[in-house]
C-alpha cells in the first residue's frame, strides 16, 4: 500500500465551494481500481490550505490507472481550477519499524 500525500492551497474565498465540489469528485477516485480510501483536512492555521491523502494498493494504481484515465479528466475538470499554485503530489510507504 502507498499513500499519495498532497498539499492544496484554495484560492482565498472559494473554500466552501471547493469543498462541495470535492465531495462529487470523491464519486470519481473511490470508483478507481487499487483505490483503498481517502480524506481531506482543512488546515486550522491557514486558511485555504489542505491535506489530501489518498491510500492505493499500488503506486502504478494511482500514476497509470487514475492518471492516465477518462475519469481523471473529470477529475481534474471539478477541482483543479480551485488551486493557485498547483499542487505537488508525493507518495509514501510505511516504513516497518519493528
Amino acid at each position: 500500500m502507498i499513500v499519495e500525500a498532497v498539499m492544496l492551497q484554495v484560492k482565498q474565498g472559494m473554500e466552501e465551494e471547493y469543498e462541495d465540489a470535492f465531495r462529487q469528485a470523491s464519486k470519481i477516485i473511490s470508483s478507481m481500481e487499487g483505490y483503498i480510501s481517502h480524506e481531506l483536512q482543512r488546515c486550522l492555521e491557514v486558511n485555504g490550505k489542505y491535506l489530501l491523502l489518498v491510500k492505493w494498493e499500488t503506486l502504478e494504481n494511482h500514476t497509470v490507472g487514475f492518471r492516465q484515465s477518462i475519469e481523471y479528466q473529470e477529475w481534474k475538470k471539478q477541482l483543479h481550477h480551485y488551486y493557485d499554485p498547483f499542487p505537488t503530489v508525493e507518495h509514501f510507504e510505511k516504513v516497518h519499524l519493528s
